[in-house]
């Protein structure tokens, strides 16, 4: 007979769909992970990495008791102890440095390698305020975005990306939505059954933008300059919704006056857009009801960043489009469901009773960990891989080999960043442990049930945290609230039995699924501010402004460095550096490789397959070089999220990149990074 059951539950990783699951589990093994059909949002569809998260679970290659470095930092050398030898080993590390250096010595690093409320901050995010530990600004990916729109709309709240399906005109810019993005893109096939156009704008021929109805390709880091001519042209030809933009809208004759020299043939110049491409796109989204713009966090990655997106949030201002049921701006939507989480109630920052302890930078990380005063001697890693992840990350790893530097890492697997650690912990996958999510992409809050019981010794995030602290000795009761009461704290306006036994709910949203049809920004003015005093005051801009990166090809060091490095996602089976390391998705991919047009290609005398060497001033990689029709002259490309190992001389396509840090925001500006090739 059969004892099969079935539990459900819902993706957890950085992607903006957050799927739901089953699993079915015989005799305490799930034998199967499929879609969960009933999910109002993913309809039982999962992407080609999730399909097989079992064999992510049950790999020979996962760590499943807890490990103690015997070689040097970097070989992978480790042999198995038990937690009470690891919990005492690190509670006896821990509390000498903190008894020498102070508490701010002790530095986490984490990042959404799982979002979940519990994974993220449950337990951790109260014991390094408890030790009072340095800060971590995790703003390597995505809080740029919402920094950059809240100066123009004092609020990164948008629409809801399913509305698309009203639109009559959806511009893509910057965003894989077919790849990153998938369970939207049926949403946006059915707009255009109802006749709707879509645009793609991004500097790489995606897949997106192979099935779009046009496909317009600026020079990287050059859209503000064509948002700048887009809005001449509206204000030009009056084409502005002068009742929204009177009633809403702080500013305009600033903004009119900033715009005026920016006609498309200036733009053009700076973006390599056809002056003609430009005009025609800004008559079709000043004329065209419902128009809308949807953009996730991609273009966050350039030294101009924040103005990406503060400027991208004047466009559906000038054109009225928020009063339409499928316009406005569409990103993120996790800030609706922000609004849910007491912040305060999870992550307790009042354990730090009035200590002022240092924020630094994720992206930085090469810098903080060699900097000598005052030194970084210890840190704890889960949730991330930042010798894959970080920018610059030669210096990363100089960083972490450091002999004086106690490393504790968090892992399922022994990643590139395991490798440098003391002691590496066992770590749960997202199927052993119970938690909620909150989604990016979507309007439902899910709810992930445990399906079987943590393998080998693997505990989760939170009850790693607990043990932690219990090695060190610490008292605070909150160190050691189980799951259920964190959540019930944090998620005070949740019906936690409810939602456990429902799977999601759908978080608050305007009924006319309109959120700023009639105005009301929670910006000091209460409008949308084309003209920005909190930027002024912060040394910025004041209005949208473009200005050239540093490190692009009018920057001082292009001629050493012609080609401008793109770092995508453009494989289905990775998410960022997850999953590279197992058999059915590294090698189907093939390996990491170089992506050139084909004139740099022939003038550098590299033939398809060809060995290339890619270098600057921070690394030199060699890789095999494909020639391609989705860049332009001038770009290269190297797909990110493969670990050294799958590379011939040890780099990372992150060893290259710049890590110099957006405007405002605390991003990082990956895709400001300037390269030569030549034949290896």
């Amino acid at each position: 007979m059969s004892t099969a059951e079935t539990v459900n539950g819902v993706c957890h990783h950085d992607c903006p769909d957050s799927c739901g699951w089953t699993v079915t589990v015989e005799h305490g093994v799930a034998v199967k992970l499929r879609g969960n059909p009933e999910h109002p949002y993913s309809y039982g569809e999962l992407c080609p990495k999730v399909n097989r998260f079992l064999d992510r679970v049950y790999s020979p290659d996962r760590v499943l008791h807890p490990l103690r470095r015997t070689g040097p930092k970097g070989s992978g050398q480790f042999e198995q102890i038990s937690w009470h030898d690891a919990l005492s080993e690190i509670g006896t590390r821990l509390g000498a440095i903190i008894a020498e250096h102070g508490g701010e010595a002790v530095m986490p690093f984490s990042d959404a390698g799982n979002q979940s409320l519990l994974a993220t901050q449950g337990i951790s995010s109260r014991f390094f305020h408890h030790i009072g530990a340095t800060r971590l600004l995790r703003n390597i990916c995505g809080p740029t975005v919402g920094a950059g729109v809240r100066m123009t709309n004092g609020t990164g709240l948008g629409g809801d990306p399913l509305q698309l399906e009203h639109s009559k005109l959806i511009l893509l810019w910057a965003t894989n939505t077919k790849l990153t993005n998938r369970h939207l893109w049926p949403v946006i096939e059915k707009a255009r059954a109802n006749g709707a156009k879509v645009v793609v704008i991004d500097p790489i021929r995606t897949l997106t933008a192979d099935d779009c109805d046009q496909f317009i390709q600026p020079l990287p880091g050059t859209d503000i300059a064509m948002m700048l001519a887009i809005m001449h042209v509206i204000i030009r030809d009056d084409l502005i919704d002068h009742a929204w933009v009177t009633a809403h809208t702080l500013g305009f004759d600033e903004l009119a006056a900033e715009v005026r020299p920016w006609t498309p043939a200036r733009a053009s110049e700076a973006c390599g857009v056809d002056a003609d491409v430009i005009e025609v796109l800004a008559r079709e989204y000043a004329t065209t009801r419902p128009a809308a713009i949807r953009s996730l966090i991609g273009a966050e990655h350039h030294e101009n960043g924040a103005m990406f997106y503060r400027t991208l949030a004047c466009l559906p201002a000038l054109t009225g489009a928020w009063s339409d049921l499928g316009g406005g701006l569409f990103r993120s939507v996790g800030s609706w469901q922000d609004e849910l989480v007491d912040e305060a109630a999870l992550a307790r920052p009042d354990l730090l009773a009035g200590r002022e302890v240092r924020t630094l930078n994720m992206s930085r990380l090469g810098e903080i960990l060699l900097a000598e005063q005052p030194p970084v001697k210890a840190m704890i890693v889960w949730n991330s891989n930042p010798l894959v992840i970080v920018p610059n990350a030669e210096t990363a790893r100089e960083g972490m080999a450091r002999d004086d530097l106690f490393t504790v890492v968090h892992e399922q697997f022994l990643t590139d960043t395991a490798k440098y650690a003391d002691i590496v912990l066992p770590a749960t996958t997202h199927i052993e442990a119970d938690d909620v999510t909150t989604a990016w992409g979507h309007l439902w809050l899910g709810w992930n049930e445990a399906a079987i019981e943590p393998l080998g010794e693997a505990v989760s995030n939170t009850e790693c945290f607990r043990r932690i602290a219990g090695a060190m000795g610490l008292t605070e009761s909150s160190l050691f609230d189980d799951d259920l009461t964190v959540l019930r704290d944090s998620l005070p306006s949740v019906d936690l039995d409810a939602l456990r036994r429902d799977g999601w709910l759908k978080v608050p949203f305007p009924d006319d699924n309109r959120p700023w049809a009639d105005g009301g920004f929670p910006t000091p003015s209460g409008k949308v501010e084309f003209a920005s005093s909190t930027l002024e005051q912060m040394g910025q801009p004041r209005l949208p402004t473009f200005v050239p990166p540093r490190e692009g090809p009018q920057g001082p060091d292009a001629d050493r460095f012609p080609l401008q490095l793109m770092t995508p996602k453009h494989h289905t089976r990775f998410l960022n550096s997850g999953y590279s390391d197992l058999p059915k998705h590294g090698p189907v991919e093939g390996g990491p490789f170089l992506e050139l047009d084909a004139a740099d290609a022939v003038s550098r005398g590299l033939v398809e397959g060809s060995t290339a060497r890619v270098f600057n001033d921070r690394a030199s990689l060699e890789l095999p070089v494909k020639i391609t029709g989705r860049l332009r002259p001038g770009l290269a490309s190297i797909p990110w999220g493969w670990w050294r190992d799958h590379h011939p001389d040890g780099k990372v396509a992150n060893s290259l990149t710049n890590d110099r840090l957006t405007e405002w925001g605390g991003g990082v500006a990956y895709s400001d990074t300037l390269v030569q090739v030549e034949s290896a």
